[in-house]
């Protein structure tokens, strides 16, 4: 569901949308997350940009509009830095830029650098950024901005505005004493003029374009309004006046029914063939219907066309279909510790005061709950059977499947065991003491979990009644509480200094590096178990500490460690990893479609009817 946008790992993104988004929102993307693919990046890397020309012998045609549909509205955050939903990058997909992207082998290529070079110790990545690129209101992208994207990043005020990208810029030299306010001199990205640019890490990195690829910000717009204050500013909310590089300008909107994106006369790359992009905040019930009629012409991410409908919208005579792995999955997490509310009033994000969930701590519980969840029937096996028709698989790694790092042989799997899960608790003392079927905690008081779960999602809907079946059956008692919209949702989620317990999220994952921190470090904003496992942090931190981690099967090593320590561990238990089913029309022209994205060049979309 979170998708980071190009890097969404994903909210709140959430994105939860969150996007948690969090795409958007994703992924980012999250992305939305150097060459961990597996092939090596060469020092100096540079493409050639080519261009299209209208034609009127079957080219590409200028002029048209086409109508995307995603099912939940966007949270109203469309700055790059804060934004946390699949469905806000659902615009900043189209909107802002890196100085890089990837190409269908998950291989970074240029994007607004021409190229770049890194150092022999690898702590330096210098770019040589393209000329010539305008932001939407006419000015000069330049080195400027993207020193601004990183230090507004690392700024004081940042993470207690509500920032969750640091993974960005914790690498960077000086990160941590300019981010606590001990200088106020920036070290971690230099500009060198105009148009070159140097990331400096605090160590050697073995992955620099990683983190040098998020999507950048306009200095100009953003300078003269504190860090604090950007969230809420009109410059990071309002159509006209979200500025970005993208193909597309945020250009109208009616909240919560309709986002308008209209082309970018002025596109480093060459204008838009298409006029416009609209997206529509549709019903996940309606959407093949209006997807039949041609009044949306395509639904893709977060979520894409529901399986059940899979085999209807193969029958539609004017629908493409694209159906591969998902880089993300969806989850029930366990909330393991509960932030103060003095803590949530000033935005900090303190683990030394986090408050113990006692009703989830002891982690045979969680496993317990684990093993009385069926995941398989949920995915079913076929078509009428389960929420997926089997257009999925239950999945015990929060790593992408699709990324060298992902090992099912070190994870627990965790199967469906009804009679396993009541003897694991039978032994830790949860027995029904009453006899009402229900079993109370080893002190013999009534233990009732929480679950909350958001609106928007059909198959995450469904699920939560199905998850609180399975957990009743064995003598869990679930207070499954009113879904709410994910606006609602998102920050009960984030600021969970309530009663808590279960929770339904969804992430996008990066289609960039499989390092799991930006969701699972325990001060990430993204961690919203609260996990804290020193464990995991050292395993994390070693999977890319140089020099050992510039050996990819290293990497796979401790990462391997990890993913075993995460699934006894259990902060969440993963549910499944649902098929990406992209869906459009194809009087859609151009349409390069990525492992993880489908909106990569819209400049070159073009549609066969336009006038």
């Amino acid at each position: 569901m979170l998708k980071h946008f190009k890097h969404r790992f994903a909210l709140l993104i959430l994105l939860l949308t969150i996007g948690m988004i969090l795409a958007a929102c994703n992924k980012d993307g999250d992305k939305e997350l150097s060459d961990p693919n597996g092939s090596k990046t060469p020092d100096v890397s540079e493409t050639d940009d080519g261009e299209e020309d209208a034609t009127d012998d079957g080219g590409p045609k200028d002029g048209g509009t086409i109508v995307g549909a995603m099912y939940s509205a966007p949270a109203g955050m469309f700055n790059p830095i804060f934004y946390e939903e699949a469905y806000e990058a659902n615009i900043l997909d189209f909107t802002h830029e890196g100085l890089v992207t990837q190409n269908d082998k998950l291989e970074f290529i240029s994007n607004l650098a021409e190229k770049w070079e890194v150092n022999d110790d690898q702590t330096e990545i210098t770019f040589f950024l393209k000329e010539g690129v305008k932001w939407h209101d006419g000015e000069d992208f330049t080195a400027d901005d993207v020193v601004y994207t990183y230090q507004a990043m690392s700024d004081p005020e940042y993470e207690n505005a509500g920032g969750v990208r640091v993974n960005y810029v914790a690498p960077l030299l000086g990160y941590e004493a300019y981010q606590s306010g001990e200088t106020d001199v920036f070290e971690g990205v230099v500009a060198d003029g105009d148009y070159k640019v140097t990331f400096k890490f605090a160590e050697p990195n073995v992955s620099p374009l990683y983190y040098a690829s998020f999507p950048i910000i306009p200095e100009h717009i953003f300078s003269s309004i504190s860090v604090k204050d950007i969230p809420e500013a009109a410059e990071s909310k309002d159509p006209g006046k979200v500025i970005g590089t993208g193909p597309f300008k945020f250009a109208d909107m009616i909240e919560r029914e309709q986002y308008i994106l209209e082309r970018n006369e002025d596109y480093w790359q060459g204008a838009p063939h298409l006029d416009s992009i609209v997206w529509k905040v549709v019903a996940q019930s309606v959407m093949i219907g209006l997807l039949e009629k041609g009044e949306i012409d395509f639904v893709a991410s977060p979520g894409g066309i529901a399986p059940a409908d899979y085999d209807i919208v193969a029958d539609f005579g004017n629908i493409e279909i694209i159906e591969q792995a998902d880089f993300g999955y969806q989850l029930m997490g366990f909330k393991m510790n509960h932030r103060t509310t003095a803590d949530v009033e000033s935005g900090a994000l303190n683990p030394d005061n986090w408050v113990p969930n006692k009703k989830l701590s002891n982690p045979k519980v969680r496993q317990a709950i684990a093993h009385a969840v069926n995941r398989q029937g949920l995915v079913g096996t076929g078509h009428g059977e389960g929420l997926l028709h089997g257009r999925g698989q239950p999945i015990n790694s929060p790593i992408a499947q699709q990324m060298w790092a992902y090992d099912e042989s070190a994870v627990t799997a965790y199967e469906y065991d009804p009679e396993k899960a009541g003897e694991i608790l039978d032994d830790l003392g949860y027995v029904d003491v009453t006899g009402d079927g229900f079993r109370e905690d080893p002190d013999g008081k009534e233990w009732i979990l929480n679950f909350d779960y958001p609106t928007g999602n059909e198959l995450r809907e469904r699920s939560a009644p199905i998850l609180q079946s399975d957990l009743e059956n064995v003598g869990i008692k679930v207070n499954l509480r009113q879904p709410a919209e994910m606006s609602v949702y998102v920050p009960g989620l984030t600021d969970d200094n309530t009663d808590w317990d279960l929770y339904l999220i969804g992430w996008s994952l990066s289609s960039t590096d499989p390092d799991p921190a930006g969701l699972w470090a325990t001060k990430a904003g993204y961690n919203f178990s609260r996990w804290n496992s020193p464990t995991s942090e050292e395993l994390m931190q070693k999977a890319v500490k140089a020099p050992d981690a510039f050996d990819q099967d290293y990497r796979s090593e401790v990462y391997a460690e990890w993913q075993k320590h995460f699934s006894e561990e259990l902060p969440a238990l993963l549910l499944y990893a649902q098929n990406s089913l992209w869906a459009y029309n194809d009087r859609i022209q151009g349409i390069k479609i990525l492992p993880h994205s489908m909106y990569q060049d819209a400049h070159e979309w073009w549609v066969e009817d336009a006038e």
